[in-house]
Formats: C-alpha cells, sequence, structure tokens
C-alpha cells in the first residue's frame, strides 16, 4: 500500500473573528499547489483514493490535481495520526491512498510509519510525503518512496 501525505500550500494568516476553517491559499500557495498537483498527477497510481479535510486551504491545494476526491470530516486540523491511519485504511487497502491535510498531524504520521514513533517531522507547506508498505508474505517492510516540496519541481 502506498500512503502519499500533501500537507496544504501556503494559506493566509487568520483575521481575528475568522474561522481557522476559512482560510484560503495565498497566489503563493495556489502557485504550489498548481506544481505539486501535476506532479502528482503524473506519478499517482491510477486507482489512488484521495481524502481531503474539510478546510478550505486543503480543499483549494487539491483543486489543480484535477482527480475525484471525498472530503473527509475526521481529518481536519484536529485530527490525530491515528485518525488518518483509520481514515486511510493503512496499510490494508490494495490502492494507493493520497491525504491533503495538515502540520504536525502529517509530520506525527510520517515519523510514525517512517520511524515506529510519532516525531516532530517537519512537513513544509505544499510539499508531499509518499511512504509504501510492502503487502507480501515474510516482506510488510515499511520505506519512504519520495518527498518533494513545490520549491523542486
Amino acid at each position: 500500500m502506498d500512503l502519499i501525505l500533501w500537507r496544504h500550500a501556503e494559506a493566509e494568516e487568520a483575521k481575528i473573528g475568522m474561522s481557522d476553517m476559512k482560510r484560503r491559499l495565498t497566489p503563493r500557495g495556489e502557485k504550489q499547489a498548481r506544481t505539486v498537483g501535476r506532479w502528482l498527477r503524473q506519478h499517482l497510481p491510477k486507482s489512488t483514493r484521495i481524502l481531503v479535510s474539510p478546510a478550505m486551504r486543503t480543499q483549494q491545494t487539491v483543486l489543480p490535481l484535477e482527480l475525484p476526491y471525498d472530503t473527509d470530516e475526521h481529518i481536519g486540523p484536529q485530527a490525530s495520526p491515528a485518525d488518518l491511519i483509520k481514515a486511510a485504511g493503512w496499510p490494508n487497502l490494495p490502492a494507493a491512498v493520497l491525504i491533503v491535510g495538515h502540520q504536525p498531524t502529517l509530520g506525527a504520521l510520517a515519523s510514525l510509519l517512517v520511524c515506529g514513533k510519532e516525531g516532530d517531522f517537519s512537513i513544509r507547506k505544499g510539499a508531499v510525503w509518499w511512504v509504501s508498505r510492502k503487502n507480501k508474505p515474510g516482506d510488510d517492510d515499511t520505506f519512504l518512496r519520495a518527498v518533494i516540496g513545490p520549491d523542486l519541481l
């Protein structure tokens, strides 16, 4: 199974009285989303399931990908790594899952998957961490397939 973690692109700072869920992408964030979305379209397996936080900034981040996705209330800004694992069905689904979500949860999940314990991995805005697990009898290794940020594309 492949689990791809995509942190939302750069978003505006919250204004007084503004809900965190309503924060929108900045022009730079829109460019980051287009750049990473183009790369992902070229590399994602065809059967990838895409799960997106209901926050405005994640919804805007996924749009340039131009693929169908599901909004999942369980992977919002307050989600835990366990919530993301459950939503994705890790590691038991045969298909890839892309989660478009938030820091620090994505970083803690990346640490858990790669190192076996939650840590403070920092996933930069707009970046993708791609983790794979071989689900073959006697071979269930988890490995980091790719880490890519919009500044490298």
